[in-house]
């Protein structure tokens, strides 16, 4: 019994490891100012790429790449929501119905989605932004829905059933109870439909049609053309970090609040 929390906590160093490995040649990348093969490590040292993070034009990027992450966020969320109550709701095959619409986006290839609705965008003359958010919110619609499921698969009812015995109103239940309840799978929803809008990079260049300038698109131009691996470094650490402390400031104290109970 005192050998499985050694076992747990080597296995999680090892997946600690194994997903921060590939980061260190970035970082190595990212502050190299002359790096030759075969050497191991850069020959010699630099941060000047880093300077190009306070550029206007990586500002805006950023700036787009964030309210394109929170404005699909806000829509896929609620979405998501309501997809995984009907289909709790729905009785048999109707609700392994909406079950099987709801994750539809993920057997779609994100080229074949985006270049399938470009045209209708198109045609209807959707702004580049919303169209954007639209595609994207079918992407992001499995993840939230995933996670509202889980959750409504052992959410109790009996919760709301003892407040309104005790006089709440259907308001009031929503908000003191299910809110609550459901605030975790809001949570992580939440931040996977984020991460869809934030590191996108197909349905921003091809629905944005060049109007819409990210990060990632950044990125791509930057790793597109030789002679740019520090600058493309630094980019692709300006678009992994923010997400890394955004799950660290909501998993931290989580944690910490496990370890303590």
């Amino acid at each position: 019994m005192q050998i499985r929390p050694v076992v747990r906590a080597g296995l999680g160093v090892l997946l600690v490891l194994w997903i921060l490995a590939p980061l260190l040649p970035v970082v190595l990348w990212s502050v190299a100012g002359v790096w030759r093969a075969p050497a191991v490590t850069p020959d010699t040292y630099s941060v000047n790429a880093f300077a190009s993070l306070g550029e206007r034009a990586t500002l805006r990027a950023g700036l787009a790449s964030l309210g394109l992450g929170v404005a699909v966020a806000v829509v896929a969320t609620p979405l998501g929501f309501l997809g995984a109550l009907a289909a709790q709701s729905l009785p048999g095959r109707r609700g392994r119905a909406v079950d099987l619409i709801l994750l539809a986006p993920l057997a779609i290839p994100p080229f074949a989605l985006v270049l399938g609705a470009n045209t209708t965008l198109l045609r209807l003359h959707v702004p580049a932004f919303a169209g954007v958010v639209l595609i994207l919110v079918v992407t992001a619609l499995p993840y939230t829905a995933f996670m509202y499921r889980s959750a409504l698969a052992a959410y109790e009812n009996q919760f709301e059933d003892v407040a309104r015995t005790l006089g709440a109103h259907p308001r009031q239940v929503i908000r003191h109870v299910r809110v609550p309840l459901l605030a975790t799978a809001t949570a992580r929803g939440f931040f996977l439909a984020f991460l869809v809008g934030w590191g996108d990079y197909v349905a921003t260049l091809l629905v944005g049609g060049g109007q819409l300038t990210t990060l990632p698109m950044l990125l791509g131009a930057a790793a597109s053309s030789t002679g740019n691996e520090q600058l493309t470094a630094v980019l692709s650490l300006s678009v992994i970090i923010p997400p890394v402390i955004i799950l660290a400031a909501f998993g931290i104290p989580a944690l910490t609040r496990k370890a303590v109970a």
